[in-house]
Parts: structure tokens; C-alpha cells; sequence
């Protein structure tokens, strides 16, 4: 769909469907007053009938007003409260973009601009306006036999003051990379995993190298895990037909003097917990264990887009975690990349043993910051629910612009504690290290195991086991959460 700024009076402008805001209460603001003098007091009087109350999400649609341009206009309320939340916002956004797609028209103008949003500039609100419009266009449905009816609506206008128009504009710019990253990362996370397996995503990688002459990509077979002494990695990979791959792809958009940023992402493209196994109900949704990895191809996607002046490395450990007679038993002992040994307790906590030592890996990139990205535990389901990502880290400069960039975009995180206290649940009488804690504080003694591996480095993990996707129904899928707060993370970088 495509998205033009333009700085015009809205009723002097020729659309299928002029989108404009009323307050609850009959409240009219400057462009709803102006439109609605124009048409002989049309608007007043819906708003007197009692047609439309104004409330967040409303909408009534008038045909033929006299004296506009425009075929149609669609009122949608904007609530009584000045300034909106975000989820206001975004509300009456999905809900003008509902309505668009059941219209014949093949554009739309949208005069919201005047609008307020709490703590939100020009430049804010038409990130989230942008963001919302291109996820709500998203459609999966290449494993359909009837695929889905070709809309009308082509093009859509945002109407903004001209003091504004620049801000705008590079809203919409950085919106539009995201939301491409996020439509990738959803695309990925929804693919079956008898297709999408470890190669498939080497390929993947592949395709983006060929793509962009400043993407290097390298994707490692098993072979190459066992010469690099990857045992961990290896252990969850050896139940499965699946081969291992270990995906590494290296974006130069800075100065080659420049420390790069990392991010690795968790790609178990199905997990059945391995010897402990997972109970049947709702394992099908297990193939979006991936979705950590999926967003690391979603954010780099997006920086490819912006071409970002930035050195970004994205690695990503992928594998297969099934039972078999090949597989890992609780109680065997593997030797990680880093030397370190681990004692498998629980195969269902596969994800941290190939994050482990993808992270050491990273060690040789001399990064100024590594995060990791896992829908890593049900404990962090438990404790934040499917709206917030768990956070943790050891450092909180790190940690704080993380926070910061969730904010902004949209996408929020909440931190966790990663007390000394915590380590004592991994101690092993048999190795190093157990790869389990025990019942309490789950998604906190994950991230005290990896922390064991990032210790020469600024590192955060983001544990997005409760917002990488919607589960059941006929909503589930994807979210392509947290492409918008990484690449928040990595604009903030470079000031863009």
C-alpha cells in the first residue's frame, strides 16, 4: 500500500474517503468545524441526531456531503480524554483501517494529525499511526487453497501541518522498514515446521546476503558446531533428522573501525521438549520457538531497508529439538564452546543450551553490546503475561536504553531481576552447571544461566515467550514483537 504526506486543507482534497476525529460529548475540532461549515452543518447534525457519541472506536460513515471533494467521509471518535494513550490511538487507527478495507474506494486521507497522544510528538504519534495501519495489512495466507480477495484500497494520505510535514515524513520512512521487518518475523514465526527447519532458515540468509552487497553471510553445518567444540548446541540438534545450523550474518553499514552491535536470536523451528517431552495440547504452537530468531531476521531486515549507518552482526542457533534414540537424556553432561560443562536436567530446556554458546561465539566480534532474543520460558507467561517481554542484563546503561526504546515504539519491556542469589539454583554436584533451576523464579535463572556466557561483554536477554505470539483461535500467529523495540534500540544508536 502506498503512503504519501502531504500538508493540504482536508476538504479541499479529491479522495474516495476523507477520515476525520470527533470528540465524545459533540466536541468538533479545527479540521471537523472547517468540513463541517463546508457541507452546510452535516456533521452537527449527526452529531445532534446522537448518530455517533464520539467514543474511542466509534465510526459512522457519510456519502455525498455537499461542497467536499471527497466521496465519502468517515467520522471516527476520538474520545473525551485531550490526549490519547497509545492504546487509544492505536484503537481508532485498526478501526478507521477495518472500515477502509470493507470500501470500494482505492485511497483514503486520513486528518488525524491534530490529535493528541500522551507523551508523543509529530514524529511519535505518526510512527504508531504508520506501524498500525502497514500490521493491520498483514495477511498469511500462502497454505490457503482460496487465498484472500485483492482489496481496493491502494493508497493512503496523511494529511499534517507543514511545521510537521519533515517529522512526519521520517515517521513514516522508519515505520514502514519496521513494519516490513515485522511482516517477515510474523511470516517466519508462521511458517509449518516441515518447512521451516534449520536449512530453510540458512537459506533465508542467504537470500537477504544476495540481496544486499553489505550483508555477509555465513552459515555453519554441524560439522563446523563439533570444530568449534559447540557440544551444547550439538546436544539439542542430535534427536532430530533436522541438522543444526548455526547462521551468521554480518551487516557493515558503519565505519569498519566501529564495534558492532549483536544480536542473537534463539531458532528452535520445533521444540517437543525433546526426552521431556511437552503434553499434545497446543504443541502445534511450539513451532514458534523460533520466534526469537525470526525477530533478529525482522530487525535486520528493517536496518537493510534504512541502511542504518551502523555494524550489525545477527546470529542465529538454530536446530530441532525431538525424541529419539539419538537423543539427549536428562542427566547427560555436555561440554559448552566456552569450556564451561552442563548437566541436562530437563531437555525441554533446550533454548538456553544452544543459546549458550552462540553467545560465546559472539565473544570474537569485540561487540559494544550483545542482546539475546528467546521465547525462553513459560515462567515469564506466568509473570507478565502476553503483553510485556521479560528483560535482564548486567548493565544497566544497556538495560535502561532498551527500556527507552520499548517506550518509544511501542513495545514495551519490563526488567526482572538478576540477583547472585539466584545462581545457587544451578548449582550441579556432577558439572559446572545445571541447565535448570527449579520451579521458582524460572525466567530468572534462565537468564543467570546465560549470563555464565556473556560475562566479556554488555549483554541484555529479552525473553518474548509471552508476546512473540497470539496463541489459539483465529487470531493466532506472529506477533513480529520485538522488531519494533530492537530497531528503536538501534536508530537510538545512530541518532536517526
Amino acid at each position: 500500500m502506498e503512503l504519501v504526506v502531504k500538508s493540504v486543507s482536508p476538504e479541499t482534497l479529491k479522495t474516495a474517503t476523507l477520515v476525520i476525529a470527533v470528540g465524545e460529548g459533540r466536541t468538533l475540532g479545527d479540521v471537523a468545524k472547517s468540513v463541517d461549515t463546508l457541507s452546510g452543518g452535516a456533521i452537527s447534525a449527526v452529531l445532534k441526531r446522537g448518530d455517533l457519541q464520539g467514543k474511542v472506536g466509534q465510526s459512522l460513515l457519510l456519502h455525498s456531503l455537499p461542497n467536499l471533494k471527497a466521496e465519502r467521509v468517515l467520522l471516527v471518535g476520538s474520545g473525551k480524554d485531550e490526549a490519547l494513550s497509545d492504546r487509544q490511538f492505536k484503537k481508532i487507527v485498526s478501526g478507521v483501517l477495518s472500515t477502509l478495507k470493507g470500501l470500494g474506494g482505492t485511497d483514503a486521507a486520513l486528518a488525524l494529525d491534530h490529535l493528541t497522544v500522551k507523551n508523543r510528538e509529530a514524529y511519535g504519534k505518526a510512527r504508531l499511526l504508520v506501524e498500525t495501519l502497514a500490521d493491520g495489512e498483514y495477511v498469511f495466507d500462502q497454505f490457503k487453497s482460496q487465498k484472500a480477495e485483492p482489496r481496493a484500497l491502494k493508497k493512503i494520505t496523511l494529511l499534517t501541518a507543514k511545521a510537521s510535514a519533515t517529522d512526519v515524513e521520517r515517521a513514516a520512512t522508519h515505520a514502514q522498514a519496521i513494519a516490513a521487518g515485522m511482516a517477515f518475523t510474523r511470516t517466519l514465526g508462521n511458517m509449518p515446521p516441515n518447512i521451516c527447519h534449520p536449512t530453510y532458515l540458512g537459506e533465508q540468509a542467504k537470500a537477504l546476503g544476495k540481496a544486499h552487497k553489505n550483508l555477509k553471510v555465513e552459515v555453519h553445518d554441524e560439522k563446523k558446531l563439533a570444530e568449534l567444540g559447540m557440544g551444547s548446541f550439538l546436544a539439542v540438534a542430535q534427536g532430530s533428522a533436522q541438522p543444526p545450523r548455526l547462521i551468521v550474518m554480518n551487516y557493515q553499514g558503519g565505519k569498519k573501525s566501529e564495534k558492532p552491535f549483536v544480536l542473537v536470536g534463539k531458532g528452535i523451528t520445533f521444540d517437543t521438549g525433546g526426552i521431556s517431552i511437552k503434553p499434545a495440547a497446543a504443541m502445534d504452537e511450539m513451532k514458534f520457538d523460533m520466534c526469537g530468531a525470526a525477530s533478529v531476521f525482522g530487525t535486520l531486515r528493517a536496518v537493510l531497508e534504512l541502511q542504518l549507518p551502523i555494524n550489525l552482526v545477527c546470529i542465529i542457533a538454530a536446530a530441532e529439538n525431538m525424541p529419539s534414540g539419538t537423543a539427549t537424556r536428562p542427566g547427560d553432561i555436555v561440554t559448552t564452546m566456552s569450556g564451561q560443562t552442563v548437566e541436562i536436567l530437563n531437555t525441554d530446556a533446550e533454548g538456553r543450551l544452544v543459546l549458550c554458546d552462540a553467545l560465546t561465539y559472539a565473544e570474537r566480534f569485540k561487540p559494544q553490546a550483545v542482546i539475546d532474543i528467546a521465547t525462553l520460558t513459560g515462567a515469564c507467561v506466568v509473570a507478565l503475561g502476553g503483553h510485556t517481554s521479560g528483560l535482564l542484563g548486567n548493565n544497566d546503561t544497556l538495560i535502561n536504553q532498551l527500556l527507552d526504546a520499548g517506550k518509544l515504539a511501542d513495545d514495551r519491556a519490563w526488567q526482572l531481576p538478576l540477583f547472585d542469589e539466584y545462581q545457587e539454583q544451578l548449582d550441579s554436584p556432577f558439572a559446572d552447571i545445571a541447565n535448570i533451576g527449579g520451579p521458582k523464579g524460572g525466567t530468572i535463572t534462565a537468564a543467570c544461566f546465560l549470563s555464565r556466557f556473556a560475562k566479556s561483554f554488555d549483554w541484555a536477554h529479552l525473553d518474548i515467550a509471552g508476546t512473540a505470539w497470539l496463541s489459539g483461535g483465529k487470531d493466532k500467529g506472529a506477533t513480529g514483537r520485538p522488531v519494533p523495540l530492537l530497531t528503536q534500540y538501534l536508530l537510538d544508536r545512530v541518532g536517526a
